[in-house]
């Protein structure tokens, strides 16, 4: 790699830096972040959602001791920083040099599904991680078949594991390995069945973990197909992805990519990663994954867009490079779509009546919860303190506070601190792992959305005190957080398990 292509990396990092710094000022946490940040709390081989890495990353965050946005998102911002170094490598050991590393890394740059899912501290932005060094080393043992490529191979592929499950996609693609008598050969004298075991023997705690817990993954996949993905055309999911990483990526690169790789017939580094990643998309596609699923897929195809124009069109026709770089720039007009780039007040007005979803009783309708939550917390949090002062002294010496969704009890829970409020706990999600034992306190306060008389089946005493008004919400759902007092509880937590046993992701 020379020294001009280190800057053009060196130059890209500072602009994604940039933005992710930018986003962080201007948002607050999305939903699902609540829940893995509070995973640091309960370190284990596994979660009810995902697998155990996310954990660790957050018990490393929370050292800071911290509530803050930027400190939550560290790890994801030193990923995002990671993927734009690996795909350029990944380019260059394709072939690329300076014009072919541009153009992916500024592909990336304009992309609002790169960015959205890159900036939140989610197993989303470390999946991808996963995927684009995997993809590294397969490209480098594809090319050398040398022993050290395939042990960080199989590295990759563990971590990959152990962040996210949706890593089944790419060791399907690793299959076609034994395909082609060149990588064939190489693994048998690698005798890669040594590193299939390894990779079992890592990965083996998390499926113990889910075998005891009564593999709860497929509990949330069969409530996912239900709610979700079955509802879901394969052309939905298609059109969403063509959005998500900008159309004009989708036209300048990812369909070059295509026509490089059936074009390029005596490379066979070039054929057999291809094949690869078909297969990985092929059964993604199969699965009906959401569009953000193929995320990992597409940073691993940008390259060969890239390789097209360098190699085949700017050989010849060197002008052509202007054009593409400008019609890539005018692409970055869909950032703010992916990234609070812009304040709230700002996001409103150039942002939202592009995407304004209208429902009863709502006035806006966001789409991304992150550029409000900063108010929407702040706020929930005074009601919650308020109800909690309210109660008599020997009631407030027990009291807990139940939420209904996950994302409001690690919102008590990150933020609750700071104004004298009890812990939370929930049977949503893996907040189920983590519920108290024993009797439940006689008065415990409620937080939900608007989802009817939730608590009044669990107590003999409820009350609605407070009703919290969000604006932005763009679902019937979330137009209303309810707080209640609930008294007299009606079991014990061991009989609310049993009875949330097959309700953990409702």
């Amino acid at each position: 790699m020379n020294r001009n292509t280190r800057l053009i990396i060196f130059i890209f990092c500072i602009l994604k830096l940039a933005l992710h710094l930018i986003a962080d000022s201007h948002s607050g946490f999305q939903g699902d972040e609540l829940l893995h940040i509070e995973t640091d709390k309960h370190l284990a081989f596994g979660y009810m959602e995902f697998p155990p890495l996310i954990g660790l990353l957050a018990f490393i965050q929370n050292l800071f001791g911290s509530n803050a946005v930027f400190i939550h998102h560290l790890f994801s911002h030193i990923a995002a920083l990671l993927i734009i170094i690996y795909v350029a490598k990944t380019t260059v050991e394709l072939g690329g040099k300076n014009k072919a590393v541009f153009l992916v890394l500024l592909a990336i740059l304009i992309a609002p599904g790169f960015g959205r899912s890159q900036q939140l501290f989610q197993p989303v932005v470390f999946s991808q991680l996963f995927w684009v060094l995997a993809f590294y080393q397969l490209t480098r043992f594809v090319k050398y078949l040398d022993e050290k490529s395939l042990w960080f191979l199989t590295l990759f592929c563990t971590l990959s594991f152990l962040t996210k499950y949706d890593s089944i996609f790419f060791l399907f693609g690793l299959s076609s390995l034994l395909f082609f008598k060149k990588t064939r050969t190489a693994l048998i004298a690698h005798k890669f069945w040594l590193n299939i075991i390894v990779f079992i023997f890592c990965i083996l705690p998390n499926i113990i973990w889910q075998f005891s817990n009564g593999f709860p993954l497929l509990q949330m996949t069969e409530r996912l197909y239900e709610m979700q993905l079955e509802k879901i055309s394969r052309l939905d999911i298609l059109a969403n992805l063509v959005m998500a990483i900008n159309p004009a990526t989708s036209l300048l690169l990812v369909i070059p990519a295509i026509i490089y790789i059936i074009r390029v017939k005596d490379n066979s580094v070039i054929r057999i990663v291809s094949v690869a990643i078909g297969l990985s998309f092929l059964l993604l596609l199969y699965k009906n994954g959401k569009a953000y699923y193929f995320f990992p897929i597409i940073l691993t195809i940008l390259p060969f867009g890239a390789l097209f124009w360098e190699r085949i069109v700017l050989v010849k026709r060197k002008w052509i490079m202007y054009p593409i770089t400008v019609l890539l720039i005018l692409g970055a007009v869909l950032i703010p779509f992916g990234m609070p780039v812009y304040s709230f007040n700002r996001y409103l007005e150039k942002v939202y009546p592009h995407e304004k979803k209208d429902i009863e009783g709502g006035k806006y309708g966001v789409k991304y919860d992150e550029y409000y939550t900063q108010e929407k917390w702040e706020t929930t949090m005074q009601a919650v303190q308020y109800v909690y002062n309210s109660l008599p002294n020997n009631e407030k010496e027990n009291c807990l506070i139940w939420g209904k969704h996950y994302g409001q009890a690690g919102a008590v829970n990150l933020f609750g601190e700071a104004y004298n409020l009890p812990e939370a706990f929930s049977y949503h999600g893996s907040f189920f792992s983590w519920t108290p034992e024993g009797k439940m306190p006689e008065t415990v306060i409620g937080l939900s959305y608007q989802v009817g008389d939730f608590f009044k089946s669990y107590f003999e005493e409820v009350t609605l005190v407070k009703s919290i008004y969000n604006p932005f919400a763009d679902n019937e759902e979330e137009l209303y957080q309810r707080i209640y007092i609930c008294r007299k509880p009606k079991q014990d937590f061991e009989k609310m398990k049993r009875l949330f046993k097959n309700r953990i992701f409702e």
